[in-house]
């Protein structure tokens, strides 16, 4: 039999978690028995995907924080060292969509960096100072980092910049028993996507956009391999894929 790691009783920390590929990784990992703290910046959202998760395996717990700011990042953090006493696996869902930068505000852009990019990092920065003993980081990027399309120029970015930093800091704490892996999704029917919930139903049927459980299982699949297996980098697309 092959080696799977559990993730019954695992201390997991998922930003992003109320709303798209997020809220369906606390549900995933909830139902494998992990002990999670998500968050989100919405109130509302946040108790739909506490509700949806009450009647799972694990234990979920949550709270409202943007980690696009120092002072989010640092609640976040101390919640989670009051709640679980430590973190075992990182996964970072938060992200925000934005259009091509000079059609947004400087205000505006700069937040997408925050939220994106410096979140990321700074989350990566305060799981790696608790994990002694070993520990998984995993980054949720996407393919728009290879596809460079119209009107995702700072979105784009963004998630280059996380490809780059995971490559890095994967080599800088290898020797901690940490280990770091990027999932790459394609499109898929979350929040983000600029359009109804009938188109992303009619898209999913042509198969050209991925729903959000699709996503979450190859996070568990990546979460889930033997100690000496590191997926550094997965990406997942519909079949369909458009690249424009």
């Amino acid at each position: 039999m092959r080696a799977r790691a559990a993730i019954a009783g695992k201390r997991i920390l998922v930003t992003g978690g109320t709303t798209g590929i997020g809220r369906a990784t606390v549900a995933l990992l909830a139902e494998e028995g992990g002990r999670i703290l998500t968050l989100g910046r919405d109130a509302d959202a946040l108790r739909d995907c506490l509700a949806r998760t009450a009647s799972r395996h694990g234990a979920v717990t949550g709270m409202v924080a943007d980690v696009a700011t120092c002072a989010g990042v640092a609640e976040v953090f101390a919640q989670l060292d009051a709640e679980l006493g430590g973190i075992d696996i990182l996964v970072t869902c938060a992200a925000l969509g934005a259009g091509p930068i000079h059609e947004m505000a400087d205000d505006a852009w700069r937040y997408v960096v925050e939220t994106n990019l410096l979140g990321t990092m700074a989350c990566a920065r305060a799981a790696i100072q608790r994990m002694p003993k070993g520990g998984h980081l995993l980054f949720v990027g996407s393919i728009s980092s290879d596809i460079k399309a119209v009107g995702e120029s700072v979105y784009a970015a963004t998630k280059a910049g996380i490809d780059a930093f995971a490559a890095t800091p994967r080599k800088e704490v290898a020797d901690r028993a940490i280990k770091v892996s990027v999932v790459q999704p394609g499109s898929t029917a979350t929040d983000m996507q600029q359009c109804s919930d009938a188109d992303k139903r009619e898209a999913i049927a042509r198969h050209e956009m991925l729903n959000a459980d699709e996503v979450a299982e190859t996070i568990l699949f990546v979460l889930t391999r033997s100690k000496r297996a590191d997926l550094v980098n997965l990406r997942i697309e519909p079949q369909m894929q458009k690249y424009s």
